[in-house]
């Protein structure tokens, strides 16, 4: 077994969507490292058979042992209630609960390093570089200012597997109380409150495009992450601002069209 990994997280049938994408986009780059799609039962095994006819190793995973009260906090509704987002929109499929499940990357203990990457990222680079980086390893959540540089975002990670590690943080996660207002995101910038910066451009997020114009550079975009709206969503309230970004995602998805990145025009400061 290869010593590295990528490894994303799908847990209903439209991350699926992402998924090939996102693992079409990793080929593409020649990585020889492997991709790992751990799957809960929010998606029946034929749905995921796009994805592995590109390569991918799919890896049926539970979601978490966590308590009643736990879920109960965490859940969509409550917690969206107590957290709000007020900077974009989560589609209807987003279920905080299941980000949770990501800390099974943990268990795959048969890898020295793993780079986790959400379902809605494509990859436009290569990015092997990133298994030299220690644990914990992520960019800062910059899409609106630089006051977001205090923040990590978890939809790009690196990380050494290891079952004690996972035992430790399935006990603090789940300690009487807890609450994970950005579920993953929260509780891994709290167990990981060193955690190394990647460069920017290693977890680019879309809404930089139009509120970070000068940000924005096509060729050093290793890895675009489409979050808040999905670029698969119809006429969802962000395209218009996002269209050529939208484009893109779907050139990858149908593996048609794929441009150049060296010629796409950057956004207008």
């Amino acid at each position: 077994m290869p010593p590295h990994a990528y490894v994303t997280l799908v847990t209903n049938a439209d991350f699926v969507e992402g998924a090939i994408a996102l693992v079409r986009s990793l080929t593409l780059t020649g990585t020889q490292a492997d991709i790992v799609v751990m799957h809960t039962g929010g998606v029946e095994a034929a749905a995921l058979a796009p994805v592995a006819a590109l390569g991918a190793t799919l890896r049926p995973v539970d979601l978490l042992p966590t308590s009643d009260a736990f879920n109960e906090r965490h859940a969509r509704a409550r917690l969206h209630g107590a957290a709000p987002f007020t900077k974009g929109r989560k589609p209807a499929f987003h279920t905080p609960l299941d980000n949770f499940a990501k800390l099974r990357l943990w268990e795959l203990t048969g890898y020295e390093r793993a780079v986790f990457l959400d379902a809605d990222t494509l990859v436009l680079r290569t990015i092997d570089r990133l298994f030299c980086y220690p644990e914990f390893s992520a960019a800062p959540n910059v899409y609106e200012s630089l006051a977001d540089f205090r923040r990590m975002n978890s939809g790009v990670f690196v990380a050494a597997p290891s079952r004690d590690t996972f035992a430790a943080m399935l006990e603090a996660l789940d300690r009487p109380d807890a609450f994970w207002p950005r579920t993953d995101q929260t509780f891994l910038q709290s167990w990981f409150p060193d955690w190394h910066g990647l460069p920017v451009f290693c977890n680019m997020l879309q809404y930089a495009w139009f509120a970070l114009p000068g940000l924005w550079d096509w060729n050093s975009v290793r890895v675009l992450h489409y979050q808040y709206e999905k670029p698969w969503e119809k006429d969802h309230p962000k395209a218009h601002l996002l269209g050529p970004l939208i484009d893109l995602w779907r050139a990858y998805r149908s593996g048609e069209g794929i441009p150049d990145l060296s010629i796409l025009p950057n956004p207008a400061p």
